[in-house]
């Protein structure tokens, strides 16, 4: 474990050190330091280290105005290592969203207008998305007229001018959530920005984009949820292109260590594959029917509300033994 001399004159020893499960880009260990349970985070694999490092503790020293992350105990920054504080993770309550989605509000209300500049701004679906989703319609049968994209030039426009002043975690998936016994906190804060919050307050409609843990909730349950999270802050940002913006990203059907290759819409027309909870074209179907049900009424995205709903009538019957995405989050989350 990387804990040096400097480390230790600040926090005190660190005993009973053992290697936990985390992602391929960083090391963790869990330690008994200067009498007290604490986290241990080397910033390791994959591309910049540095940069996920300066990333992580930025954004941690921002939600910390809102006590939604765990607290920064020590810092080595030429060995990339944070020390934090150890959170008890305790079994997710029936309606966790709600505790959920209150978090979430508070993170993204933990930013001020001086942060900016200090993290990187969200970046959208571009034309390679655009492009790569409407190529899919045709694979699948369903060829898009026009209009469908220039209704897509002009959300992908949309999205990229969305207000950028929330703290956005990055990945805010199960897991990377932890009940305590003060409430949900979020840890892995590799990948946090600045943006819209909508972007993130979509996870619950959308189907939890970026992670292995897809559900849907109820809509009664989803509904208490927002209520909740604008009850903490506005919402800043429009939920229907949010969504929509998730579904034309086909890098939201697989891992963060596979999403910079091919064009992974085109692969669903001849295999499905499994990640975590659920199989792409899974995820996609529950996309399609979320987006075609938000958009209803939109004069801005009429044709491609049109187009998805055309869409999900040929995967349903395409590949008719599709099941929902799960209505909940597995136990052991």
């Amino acid at each position: 474990m990387p804990y040096g001399e400097q480390l230790r004159a600040e926090l005190g020893e660190a005993r009973a050190a053992r290697r936990i499960d985390s992602s391929p880009r960083s090391r963790v260990w869990r330690a008994e330091i200067g009498g007290r349970t604490a986290i241990v985070k080397q910033a390791a694999g994959g591309a910049d280290p540095e940069g996920r490092y300066r990333r992580e503790l930025t954004a941690l020293e921002i939600a910390a105005r809102r006590g939604v992350g765990p607290a920064v105990l020590g810092t080595d920054p030429a060995e990339r290592v944070l020390v934090l504080e150890f959170l008890e993770h305790r079994p997710p309550a029936p309606d966790w969203i709600v505790g959920y989605a209150e978090a979430l509000a508070r993170l993204h209300a933990s930013a001020r207008p001086s942060d900016a500049g200090s993290l990187p701004r969200w970046e959208g679906p571009g034309e390679r998305d655009v492009e790569a989703f409407l190529r899919l319609g045709g694979r699948l049968g369903v060829p898009a007229g026009p209009g469908v994209r220039e209704e897509l030039t002009r959300l992908v426009r949309r999205l990229a001018e969305a207000p950028a002043g929330a703290l956005l975690h990055g990945d805010p998936c199960p897991g990377n959530d932890l009940h305590t016994a003060d409430g949900v906190r979020f840890v892995d804060f590799e990948q946090a920005c600045l943006g819209s919050g909508a972007v993130e307050l979509a996870y619950l409609r959308i189907g939890f984009p970026t992670c292995w843990c897809v559900t849907a909730p109820a809509p009664d349950l989803v509904a208490r949820a927002e209520a909740a999270y604008r009850r903490i802050t506005p919402l800043d940002g429009d939920l229907t292109d949010a969504c929509a913006g998730w579904l034309i990203r086909g890098d939201a059907l697989v891992e963060r260590a596979r999403r910079d290759g091919p064009d992974h819409l085109a692969r669903l027309r001849n295999r499905d594959w499994t990640w975590g909870t659920a199989s792409a074209r899974q995820r996609l179907a529950h996309r399609l029917a979320v987006v075609v049900e938000l958009a209803e009424g939109r004069s801005d995205l009429w044709e491609f509300r049109a187009h998805c709903a055309a869409l999900h009538a040929a995967v349903t019957v395409r590949w008719p033994s599709l099941r929902p995405v799960p209505a909940e989050r597995p136990a052991d989350s």
